[in-house]
């Protein structure tokens, strides 16, 4: 069965079709993604605006099109933090619905930190012990740690690093100031969960995964993606220190010409960093290592376990 995956994420609309049998590894045979920024594209309410309604259509439909032309016999279509919190989320789905055919699910937080873990937990295995895991995209951050398939404890923060830095940096660099008070507020944000969370124990194996995680990893020495997925890469607190130094004093376009960063993601990776380096810190964590697999992945693994027979019209997770 080939199974299409379209994630509508807070920085792209994302689509990949995977060749599905049960035991099999979620490999995509085909992956396609557009920038959208939608986290950026909302009203001082945080609704999403009509600009950013339409960019978010056009890319469904350009992704429900090339998923009937890969030959996809199931679409899995979700969205994530910025639809999720939006105020206008019922009219962003009925109007994606009405002009494209396809009804994304919104995936809570707290599910989509659960279906990374599982992705997490699958990649590295049982003898992994303890698992805490970090993932950072554009409209949130989630944390989950635990032992089993199903974490113990799951959280979802707006965290995100397109939204910090839509919400907190108004030059290019942002000023010290800026990145003083956005330190303030993160760590204030993290400190209920991360404390939460060391009641539990501490992580035998502490993963991070997302795009902001493996840039970060890449800007500190890690080894490119070129490389391969099966190749250790790791971030540590102290490379992500000296890394925070560097690049806050760098304007966006210059990011852009460091070796790992996107031109599309080089504005929010100082914000992202910051994330990165606070809920380090709040869980004493020195070292996290970098898993390939994320919330993709889980959302396929997860509809295998159900079975390749199961009804696509049951909820996601």
């Amino acid at each position: 069965m080939r199974l299409g995956v379209l994630d509508v994420g807070s920085n792209t609309v994302h689509l990949v079709a995977v060749d599905a049998k049960l035991g099999g590894r979620p490999t995509p045979m085909s992956d396609w993604k557009t920038p959208l920024r939608l986290v950026e594209q909302l009203d001082k309410q945080g609704n999403i605006h009509d600009k950013g309604l339409k960019a978010l259509t056009d890319s469904v439909a350009e992704a429900s099109e090339l998923g009937k032309k890969l030959g996809c016999d199931e679409l899995i279509p979700f969205a994530t933090s910025a639809v999720r919190s939006a105020p206008n989320s019922a009219k962003v789905l009925d109007h994606v619905e009405k002009e494209t055919g396809v009804r994304l699910e919104i995936l809570s937080g707290k599910d989509e930190a659960r279906l990374t873990f599982l992705a997490v937990r699958r990649w590295y295995g049982w003898s992994a012990g303890r698992i805490t895991n970090l993932d950072i995209g554009g409209g949130s951050l989630e944390l989950s740690t635990g032992t089993d398939e199903e974490p113990d404890m799951a959280f979802s923060l707006d965290l995100g690093a397109g939204r910090l830095t839509h919400n907190w940096f108004e030059t290019d660099p942002p000023s010290k100031k800026d990145v003083n008070a956005l330190r303030d507020y993160i760590d204030a944000e993290l400190a209920e969960p991360t404390a939460a969370m060391k009641t539990v124990g501490s992580a035998r194996l502490a993963v991070g995964t997302s795009k902001t995680f493996r840039s970060l990893a890449r800007l500190t020495g890690a080894a490119p993606s070129s490389a391969g997925p099966f190749v250790k890469r790791t971030l540590t607190a102290a490379g992500l220190r000296q890394l925070i130094s560097f690049i806050s004093r760098m304007t966006a376009a210059d990011r852009a010409d460091l070796e790992g960063v996107s031109s599309n993601r080089s504005h929010q990776i100082v914000a992202g960093a910051l994330v990165a380096e606070a809920s380090m810190r709040a869980l004493g964590l020195e070292q996290l290592e970098i898993c390939p697999w994320a919330l993709r992945e889980g959302v396929i693994l997860r509809r295998l376990d159900k079975g390749l027979g199961a009804d696509p019209q049951k909820e996601l997770v």
